[in-house]
Order: C-alpha cells, then structure tokens, then sequence
C-alpha cells in the first residue's frame, strides 16, 4: 500500500511557526502585510484567493486584497509598483488570468524582488538559478519543502519533474539541485516518458494533465509529489497522477486535494514573514 504524505499536516506545523514569527512582529510593532493584487474576476481566482484570506487571518498576517476590475497593463503595473515603494507592504502577489496581451514577466518585473513573495520576476528565477538569497514560486517551493519535512533523502537522489514551467518545473529543479539531486525536467518533447520516469526515486509530476503518470511512470517504492490541480465536471479536483493506478507501486505520494496546495499556500505566509527582514526589503 502506498503511503499518502499528509500536506495539510505539513501545512499545519509550517503555520504554527509562521503564527509564532507574526506574534514576535507585531510584538516589535511591525504588522507582516500581503498585498494581493487581482486583476481578473474569474470564479477560481476568487476561491484561490479567499483560501489565501484565511490562511492569512489564522497566522497573524494581514492580507490587502487590491481588486481591479478590467485593468489596462498601465494600469496594473501602476498598481504593482505603488504596492512594492509601499514600506507597509512585505509581499506581493499578482493573480491570473492577466489581462489580454499581458504576460505575467511583464507584471512580475514590476514586484520589487524583496516583496516577491512568488517569485514572478524574471530576476527571482536567475537570482534562484544561481544561488543567490530569493524567494522561488510558493508551489516549486511547496515540493521541496514537503520532501524535506516528510525527510526524503535528496543527496544523490534522481528525480524526474514532469513540467517545464517558470511557475512549478524549472525553479523546483533549481531548489532540488541546491539539495544535490540529480534533476531531469521531462516535457512534450521527451522521449519513452515512462521510461525516463521509470528510474526516478522520486517523480514530480507538473504539467496539468489528468492522470498522465500512471503505474508504468513509477518504479517500486518512488516517491511521487502530485502537483496537478485539474478541475472535474463535478466540480472537484483531480491530479497529474493515477492515484489508483500507483497506488501499491510508488512507495509515497502527495493526494489532490490536500497535498501540494495547502503548503503552497501556507509558504506564502512563510515568504511574507521572510519579507519583513529581507536585505532587498524596502
């Protein structure tokens, strides 16, 4: 039987150090603030943004919802750059879907890189890629951090992402190289995926394809991290993985939902509370 790591526990004990860091913040008078800038009115935004809302009034930090409605891109990055010269503000974050003909390089340039919580300048991926002290993607982030706390050994240990995305693959192959893996990023273009897979210790699959990974992707005892967050017809979630197909192969894996999205959202909260004393802050 297949182990399920628990991401809501993983959640629960990075939110109980994160309360207890926001208590001592406020102690010295500083308020840790998240401004959360939304510039579309799509319904999953909303829900995505009311779990960070909560999350954010459990732990002691103090969520600014900045709402645009139809944003121009001046717009926007007007709003984005008044929010990072703002010293009440610790941390930025924009949401998706963009405004047509708006990439989220454009907006995320304008996040000031101590502020960026998210890790959507351009800036945070190179400063990531070469070791300097940045905020990574809360999800590519989330990947590393459940490995650890579940204490996956990561020294020598192959991995395969499935997934080459700024957001997800390519930062949580830097993180994990930093942890001396041996990284391999699968994509559309791989060759025999199964294959490639298949000799992995440990899987991460992040692409946004429903139960793309299946048995044949898994060798005995893998750990695979499931990242994806496919919408059904029924309105709840599925993943990347064939939970029921792994299941009794890999030797761990991370359930959808309740795996990967409450520490990514949870690590937002941690990202905010760094913020307050990050050399770039300010």
């Amino acid at each position: 039987m297949t182990r399920v790591i628990d991401g809501r526990a993983i959640a629960g004990a990075i939110a109980d150090e994160v309360t207890t860091d926001a208590a001592a913040l406020r102690a010295r008078g500083v308020t840790p603030t998240l401004a959360v800038v939304v510039p579309t009115d799509d319904a999953a935004t909303a829900w995505y943004v009311r779990s960070i809302e909560r999350t954010a009034g459990k732990v002691g930090v103090n969520c600014r919802t900045v709402t645009l409605t139809n944003p121009t891109a001046a717009e926007l990055i007007d709003t984005l750059d008044e929010l990072s010269a703002d010293d009440t503000v610790h941390g930025v974050i924009c949401q998706t879907p963009l405004p047509d003909g708006v990439t989220l390089a454009d907006v995320g340039e304008h996040i000031a890189i101590g502020k960026d919580v998210d890790g959507a300048n351009p800036a945070s991926l190179g400063r990531l890629a070469i070791g300097l002290d940045t905020f990574a993607p809360a999800t590519a982030a989330a990947v590393a951090e459940i490995l650890r706390r579940d204490e996956v050994s990561l020294a020598g240990a192959e991995v395969v992402i499935v997934g080459r995305s700024t957001v997800v693959g390519k930062p949580a192959a830097l993180l994990l190289l930093a942890e001396n893996a041996t990284v391999t990023v699968c994509h559309s273009r791989t060759r025999d995926l199964a294959a490639v897979c298949g000799r992995a210790d440990i899987v991460v699959a992040a692409v946004g394809s429903p139960g793309l990974v299946t048995k044949d992707h898994v060798k005995t005892g893998a750990v695979v991290i499931d990242v994806g967050t496919n919408p059904t017809e029924d309105g709840g979630l599925v993943g990347d993985v064939d939970a029921v197909s792994v299941n009794g192969v890999a030797g761990a894996l991370t359930p959808v939902p309740g795996g990967v999205g409450p520490v990514t959202t949870i690590l937002l909260m941690r990202h905010t509370i760094d913020a307050v004393t990050h050399p770039d802050a300010g």
